[in-house]
């Protein structure tokens, strides 16, 4: 069986990097997507040394417009073949509603939402294709319950 290629966005830091040395361990290659470059090649070439696996960084802000559609060509371009999507890259802006910059707060839906959507809807029809893969989401708690100053969260 050919090894698993693993997703995973917001994978310079927190829990992405956790991610990202639990499914290396496991001898899956790597796509790690996140802004910081430096901290993502730095992982990369960490853990494909430690386990002999192929990883891949990119480096992409995913709340930018059309940010999905060029992280999916260059997939397509490099011949990766995504068997596990972990979608966690996401932030919160808190503030009072009308005080935090709309900008932000695009920025954040497109994330959070937006990236989250695309993503699995770009790479779910190859894993139904190959009978194989999974899709993992990862959410706060405080994105199902209200609370002050997290309106669009």
């Amino acid at each position: 069986m050919a090894r698993e290629t693993v997703l995973i966005t917001g994978a310079s830091a927190g829990l992405g990097v956790e991610f990202a040395k639990l499914f290396a361990t496991d001898g899956a290659d790597l796509v790690l997507v996140a802004r910081r470059e430096d901290r993502l090649r730095a992982l990369a070439g960490e853990l494909a040394a430690e386990h002999g696996i192929a990883a891949h960084p990119i480096a992409a802000d995913l709340a930018a417009p059309g940010a999905v559609a060029d992280l999916v060509g260059r997939l397509t371009a490099d011949g990766l073949a995504i068997d596990v999507l972990v979608n966690n890259a996401g932030f919160g802006a808190r503030g009072a509603f009308v005080e935090i910059d709309a900008d932000r707060q695009a920025a954040m839906t497109r994330l959070n939402i937006g990236a989250l959507t695309d993503l699995s809807r770009a790479l779910l029809p190859g894993m139904i294709a190959r009978d194989r893969g999974g899709i993992l989401n990862v959410a706060s708690m405080a994105g199902f319950q209200a609370g002050p100053y997290m309106a669009v969260y």
